[in-house]
C-alpha cells in the first residue's frame, strides 16, 4: 500500500480546547508574545518541542507498574543499565532527571575557563552549560549546511576539515572534548553520516580528544543512514545504532525523546575516572546513582522505550508523516530547510519575511502569527535563541512522536499557507526584557508598529 498509517491504534484520548482569534491576542499580550509564556490549556495543536511530550504506549505504561521505588540498588535502574549497556555499549550509565542535567554533569567535570567545545551546532542548553563554565561553545557544521534550499542528504555533518584547522589552531590541549549532535537539532533536524561520525572519530583519537555523541534522536538519525548512506541498506536501525555508539567515548541522552519518555536522561561513558567523578556531581544535585532524580517509574519506561524507538515500522511511520507536512508547505511556496528532517520542520522565516531584519527577529514574528492564526504554538529557531550565534532564522514545529493524527497535520498544513498568504503583512518585534541566559525561555517582547 502507498498510504503509510500510523502504527498504532488510540485506547485513551485528551480533548483539546478551541479559542477565539480574540482570546488569542489577548493571552499573547499577557504573555509578552512569548509562546513559552502561554498556559498549555490555551493550545490547540503544541508543536513548541518534541521533547517529553511523546504518548507512552501501553508496554511502557504496563513497566511503569512494577517500578522500583528504593533509594540505592533499585531493580529498575538495573533494567534501564542493561537496555543501555545493549544499545551503546557504554560501561557506566548515570540517569538524570534528563538530558541537560547530563550536560551540566558532563561539562562541570571536563570543562575550565579557555576551553573550547566544537560540535556540529550546539543547541541551547548544550551552548549554555558549556558557556557557564566559562568555555567557549563552538559550531562547525558543513558546508551544505549554510544552503537552506539545498536537497542534499546529512547536511547535518560536522566540517571535519574545519575541525582539523581549530585543532591545529587552538591545540588539543585548549579542547576538552568534542560533540557532535544526532540528529542536528539547531541545524534543522538534519541527519549525519555513519562517514562523518567515523571521520570524526579519526581524528579525535589522532589528537587524543574525547568524542561524545549528543544522542538525543538517535534513533532517527540510524533510520535516516539505513535509507540514505549507500552500505547501510541491510543493517537494522537497532545495528546501525550501535555502530554509532561505537565510535563515541560517550554520549549525553535525553530520553525526552527518541525514548518515548516524559521525563529522564543519562550519560554514559567508558572512562572510570571521570565516571567516578560525575556520580559525585550526580550524589549532590539529582540524587543516588541507581536513581539519578527520577522515580523507579521512569526509569522502567525509557528501558521499554530505547527499544520500541527503534522498530522499523514506527520509524518509517515517523520520517514520512514529517516529510508530508514539509512537502505540502514547500511545494505551495514556503521556504523550509530542505530536505525534511526527522522531528520536526524548520520554515526559514528570514527568506519568507525577507522585508523583517534579523534584528527584530523575524521567527519569532512568524511564530506569534502562527499562534494568533490558529492557535498552534512553535518555536524559534534564530537570533532569540541563539543572539550572535545564530546561523539562519528559523521557526521550528516540532512534531510529538505518537500524538497527532493525519488531521491535526492537515490542519496545520492549512494554517501555514494561510499565513502565508498575507505574510507581507507581518511585522517584527523588539526585546523590552530578557535574562543572561536562555533568553528566549523568558524574555518579553513588543511589535515594530509600522
Amino acid at each position: 500500500m502507498k498510504t503509510i498509517i500510523e502504527p498504532f491504534r488510540i485506547k485513551s484520548v485528551e480533548p483539546l480546547r478551541r479559542t477565539t482569534p480574540a482570546e488569542r491576542e489577548r493571552l499573547l499580550v499577557q504573555a509578552g508574545y512569548n509562546l513559552f509564556e502561554l498556559h498549555a490549556s490555551d493550545i490547540l495543536i503544541d508543536l513548541l518541542t518534541d521533547s517529553g511530550t511523546s504518548a507512552m504506549s501501553t508496554a511502557q505504561w504496563a513497566a511503569m507498574m512494577r517500578g522500583d521505588e528504593s533509594y540505592a540498588g533499585s531493580e529498575s535502574f538495573f533494567r534501564l543499565k542493561a537496555a543501555v549497556q545493549e544499545l551503546t555499549g557504554y560501561r557506566h550509565v548515570i540517569p538524570t532527571h534528563q538530558g541537560r542535567a547530563a550536560e551540566r554533569i558532563l561539562f562541570t567535570v571536563m570543562c575550565r575557563p579557555g576551553h573550547i567545545v566544537p560540535n556540529n551546532t550546539h543547541f541551547d542548553t548544550t551552548r549554555a552549560n558549556i558557556e557557564f563554565m566559562g568555555a567557549q561553545a563552538v559550531d562547525l557544521p558543513s558546508s551544505s549546511a549554510h544552503d537552506t534550499q539545498a536537497r542534499l542528504p546529512f547536511k547535518g555533518n560536522m566540517d571535519v576539515e574545519a575541525l582539523e584547522k581549530l585543532v591545529a589552531a587552538e591545540g588539543p590541549a585548549k579542547i576538552p572534548l568534542v560533540m557532535l549532535t544526532v540528529t542536528n537539532n539547531s541545524g534543522g533536524g538534519q541527519p549525519v553520516s555513519m562517514a562523518n561520525i567515523r571521520a570524526v572519530r579519526e581524528l579525535t583519537a589522532r589528537h587524543g580528544i574525547p568524542f561524545y555523541l549528543d544522542a538525543c534522536r538517535f534513533a532517527e538519525n540510524s533510520w535516516f543512514i539505513q535509507q540514505q548512506e549507500p552500505g547501510f541498506e541491510q543493517l537494522t536501525p537497532k545495528q546501525i545504532a550501535q555502530m554509532m555508539f561505537s565510535y563515541a567515548d560517550g554520549c549525553t541522552f535525553s530520553a525526552k525523546k527518541d525514548a518515548f519518555a516524559n521525563i529522564g536522561g543519562f550519560l554514559c561513558t567508558n572512562d572510570d575516572r571521570l565516571a567516578q567523578q560525575e556520580r559525585d556531581l550526580l550524589i549532590l544535585t539529582e540524587g543516588f546513582p541507581t536513581y539519578g532524580g527520577l522515580a523507579g517509574r521512569d526509569l522502567e519506561a525509557i528501558a521499554v522505550g530505547l527499544e520500541e524507538v527503534l522498530h522499523p515500522d514506527y520509524l518509517e511511520y515517523r520520517i514520512a508523516s514529517t516529510g508530508y507536512l514539509g512537502r505540502h508547505i514547500a511545494d505551495h511556496g514556503v521556504p523550509i530547510v530542505e530536505p525534511p528532517g526527522g522531528h520536526a520542520i524548520y520554515i526559514d522565516a528570514g527568506r519568507m519575511l525577507p522585508h523583517i531584519p534579523n534584528h527584530e527577529f523575524p521567527g519569532q514574528a512568524l511564530a506569534v502569527e502562527l499562534y494568533r492564526h490558529a492557535g498552534v504554538r512553535s518555536v524559534e529557531i534564530g537570533s532569540v535563541m541563539f543572539g550572535e550565534h545564530a546561523q539562519h532564522e528559523l521557526l521550528r514545529l516540532a512534531i510529538p512522536r505518537r500524538v497527532y493524527t493525519q488531521s491535526h497535520i492537515d490542519y496545520l498544513v492549512e494554517a501555514i499557507l494561510e499565513v502565508n498568504a498575507r505574510k507581507e503583512q507581518l511585522r517584527g518585534y523588539r526585546i523590552v526584557s530578557q535574562p543572561q541566559f536562555l533568553r528566549h525561555f523568558s524574555a518579553r517582547f513588543e511589535p515594530i508598529r509600522p
